[in-house]
């Protein structure tokens, strides 16, 4: 795009200045013309349409009205009804959508913005289809955003449960997936998905830890979904979809209040509540301002352990939560002459001034506050009286907790089609996009042939090309890559070699953190104070330079808080230097086996293995035109200080579309990581680094390297020997006994099916990275809300069973004769060499 030259633009000012009010009018006119939207409401399993508080909810077995309201469903499932629903039930819960297969709805989307997303079940039972939908046991995931994990809907109070979600959606296209687990399946009542008010939620808030910690703002809420927990009116009525103008449900503080009598209810405020700003009615309706809960002053003056009011919830243990207070002023009679404390878990206090945020009594405002809840499971919140105030008193007259999720992988599940048409779909729109397909191939053919085909060397799978060395010119921009290397590289992290000695004090040994056949790495300090890792290899040298070239061409166009960090680099004066982040805590190897650092528990290995296949699923199909590493291994997944796992060394990648089959490419990478189709074939995948992460996956579970030399024969491949573990039913005694006893046997068994599915023998046969990071995320969450066990179910052994290794090959040469350090890598000619004598591999073991 071109950059505007605004010194050769010249508009006349007048005429400016009343563009930008009318454009500024414009916006205004925007934001107070919200309304509630018409859709979407999906009335599921139906082909009736309900109307329920001014909302008309569209029978989604109704083609024409769900084409009407640009809604597909796509998958296998059918509409269930209660034969026998209780008398006054609302035809929406009288009917529901089951899946037995992964399904999905599909939501045209208009507008970007914050959406309201609401699930609503009831799990009747319907005796004509045997079907009792209190036994459903799913998933629910939206793109990119998982909502529900290991959901069942039972409910004692035969009621039905609504689950809202908000979240930000700013692709055209919504998908919300139902996922059954095992053999059970799931279904959904109705379904609501509309725009929120504009900055209804806002994207930082002031951060609170349970000690009462608060230094910084919590940034990035928008990023997040957000679950409803509470919606408290304190002091007034329940307030119903009815009469609230976003359907929300407000429910009355008495039943979580701690002491009733240390509070009364504020005299209702008659008028309405003066909205100024960003507050409107949509905010919390005119009811929650209108009603308070204040101190109960007779009763405080004689009972002082009563005098503040203290409510308490329960919330999830560990977790973090956005904790809305609502605010307005219906009590006193004077401006300015109350102020009070707000308490947050007892510790954390914040002084209440209304007058810092209202110009008048009776106009509302609210804080939010991003709270990290304890080990617990509660969260209190208090008010209480200062002394400085002309007025003893504190109120409050609203609460929201919403859990902010921190399960959203990003990628979605695979959706096959429907064998039957359960659902009538949009036929008309599938006959023209396969008519389009068509017109487009015939098109692109054309095109093809009359274009004379391009050398192989010249596609964007071409190796990085050697260009002359040992000169003091750049090595990197003298050279082409599809016409020029350089023009492929930001030139913005070429750092002069000057700066290079600054930041490692001319190369000071006391700074040498690693060493290897490419040369030293040292720990080094930006001026601005940031810690770097300064990789450079023997000066002159030629060695690497490709991988070199790669690493720089790769890592300048990619960012990602999964992948290392490429700060600068230096290829001045026949050096060749790379400049990362530093990672404070080394390799993922380092912290299984063979150093002396703290061995990780298994929760931390699975969020570590999570963070791993997010970078590698951004590789394959976030970043331009798509990445294969070719490298991945446990040395090359490295620890942020705060266990934050980043993928590292893309020395050995290939860049182009991975939306081809393969790649014909000679074999590199590491012994015991390698794919054995890709060995056999030396056709390059994305599925070869499946196949190589699946290796890691084993690692972590048995705390040793993918090859020992030293074991015996039948135990050298830890693949093999998993398999023989299998065959003899003894798969437990191959887990790290350090974390044998914290693993769940439900998160083993999903954790072994995963790595099952990434070592099979053949590529078409794994799955991609969005689909290993789907599954590793029910692995955690498995491990953290453990399911309640069935007989089959009850142990490791049990477990192990289901764990069916793939024919693993065996590599030639297996059992040769190498350190453990120095593990060989396939070079162009198919010959061994030590990892260290390779500049991309770089040795990040033990450099870090």
């Amino acid at each position: 795009m071109e950059k505007l030259q605004l010194h050769k633009i010249h508009i006349p000012l007048f005429p400016l200045l009343l563009f930008l009010l009318h454009f500024f009018s414009l916006q205004f006119l925007s934001l107070a013309a919200y309304t509630p939207p018409t859709k979407y409401f999906i009335n599921c399993g139906s082909d009736t349409n309900v109307n329920a508080a001014l909302r008309n909810f569209v029978g989604d077995s109704n083609s024409s009205d769900l084409i009407s309201t640009s809604v597909s469903l796509t998958g296998q499932s059918s509409p269930v009804k209660d034969s026998n629903p209780s008398p006054g039930a609302s035809l929406l819960y009288q009917t529901a959508r089951i899946f037995r297969h992964n399904s999905a709805y599909e939501f045209n989307i208009e507008d970007p913005g914050t959406y309201f997303v609401r699930l609503h079940f009831f799990a009747f039972s319907s005796p004509s289809t045997l079907t009792n939908l209190s036994t459903a046991l799913f998933d629910v995931s939206a793109s990119g955003f998982s909502l529900l994990l290991n959901f069942t809907p039972e409910n004692n109070s035969n009621s039905p449960i609504l689950k809202e979600f908000l979240l930000t959606i700013n692709s055209r296209k919504f998908k919300l997936y139902f996922v059954p687990r095992g053999s059970s399946f799931a279904f959904i009542n109705a379904i609501e998905v509309f725009l929120a008010p504009p900055d209804l939620i806002v994207d930082d808030a002031q951060h609170v830890s349970p000690a009462g910690l608060s230094n910084n703002n919590y940034k990035g809420v928008l990023s997040k979904t957000l679950q409803s927990i509470y919606r408290i009116n304190v002091g007034g009525p329940t307030l119903t979809p009815d009469n609230e103008l976003l359907w929300r449900n407000w429910v009355p503080d008495n039943g979580y209040i701690y002491n009733p009598s240390a509070a009364v209810d504020a005299p209702i405020h008659s008028g309405r509540p003066n909205y100024q700003g960003s507050v409107t009615e949509y905010t919390a309706p005119d009811l929650v301002y209108q009603t308070a809960k204040e101190m109960n002053i007779i009763n405080s003056s004689s009972q002082s352990n009563l005098f503040n009011i203290t409510w308490s919830f329960n919330v999830t243990k560990s977790a973090v939560h956005l904790v809305r207070f609502h605010f307005c002023d219906i009590i006193s009679t004077s401006l300015a002459t109350l102020t009070f404390n707000l308490y947050i878990y007892g510790n954390f206090s914040k002084k209440i001034d209304s007058y810092e945020h209202a110009n008048q009594l009776a106009e509302p405002f609210y804080l939010d506050f991003v709270v990290d809840s304890d080990e617990s499971g509660f969260m209190n919140i208090s008010i209480g009286p200062r002394t400085d105030s002309d007025q003893i008193n504190a109120f409050l007259n609203g609460l929201e907790i919403k859990e902010i999720l921190t399960n959203n992988s990003g990628s979605v599940p695979t959706v096959s089609a429907p064998k039957n048409n359960h659902v009538s779909l949009v036929v008309g729109s599938v006959i023209g996009g396969l008519v389009l397909i068509c017109i487009l191939a015939v098109v692109l053919s054309l095109v093809f042939k009359s274009r004379k085909p391009k050398p192989a060397e010249n596609s964007d799978w071409s190796p990085v090309p050697v260009f002359g060395g040992g000169s003091s010119h750049s090595r990197v921009t003298e050279g082409t890559v599809n016409g020029s290397l350089g023009a492929n590289l930001n030139l913005g992290l070429k750092m002069p070699f000057a700066e290079i000695q600054s930041v490692t004090n001319n190369f000071d040994k006391k700074l040498l953190i690693g060493k290897g056949g490419f040369g030293i790495v040292y720990r080094g300090t930006l001026r601005d104070g940031k810690k770097v890792a300064v990789k450079r290899s023997e000066p002159g040298s030629n060695q690497g330079l490709p991988e070199f070239q790669t690493e720089i061409m790769i890592l300048s166009k990619i960012r990602h808080r999964n992948l290392v960090q490429l700060i600068g680099y230096c290829d001045e004066r026949s050096e060749m230097i790379l400049v990362y982040e530093f990672m404070e805590k080394g390799t993922l190897r380092d912290h299984l086996y063979a150093s002396d650092k703290p061995r990780l528990p298994w929760k931390q290995r699975l969020e570590i293995c999570i963070g791993a296949a997010r970078g590698l699923q951004y590789l394959h199909k976030g970043s331009a035109g798509g990445t294969i590493h070719r490298d991945v291994k446990s040395t090359n997944i490295l620890l942020d200080e705060n266990l934050v796992a980043k993928v590292a060394d893309f020395g050995l990648s290939k860049t182009g579309p991975l939306d081809e089959t393969h790649v014909s490419t000679v074999v590199k990478g590491t012994f015991g990581y390698l794919d054995p189709e890709y060995f056999k074939t030396q056709q390059l995948t994305e599925k070869s680094d499946v196949y190589s992460f699946g290796v890691v996956l084993l690692e972590v579970l048995c705390a040793r390297p993918p090859i020992d030399p030293m074991l015996q024969r039948e135990q050298v491949n830890l693949a093999e020997w998993a398999m023989i573990r299998k065959k003899k039913g003894l798969l437990e005694e191959i887990i790290d006994p350090l974390v044998k006893g914290q693993i769940d046997p439900n998160s083993l068994r999903k954790f072994i099916e995963t790595t099952e599915k990434c070592l099979q023998e053949s590529g078409t046969d794994r799955p991609n990275m969005s689909d290993v990071l789907w599954d590793l995320e029910y692995t955690l969450q498995l491990q953290q809300n453990a399911m309640g066990r069935e007989p089959h179910e009850d142990s490791m052994t049990n477990s192990s069973v289901a764990f069916v290794m793939p024919n693993v090959q065996r590599f030639p040469s297996i059992s040769m004769s190498f350190e453990r350090d120095d593990t060989p890598i396939l070079m162009d000619d198919s010959s061994y060499v030590k990892a260290s004598e390779v500049f991309s591999q770089m040795r990040i073991d033990d450099a870090r």
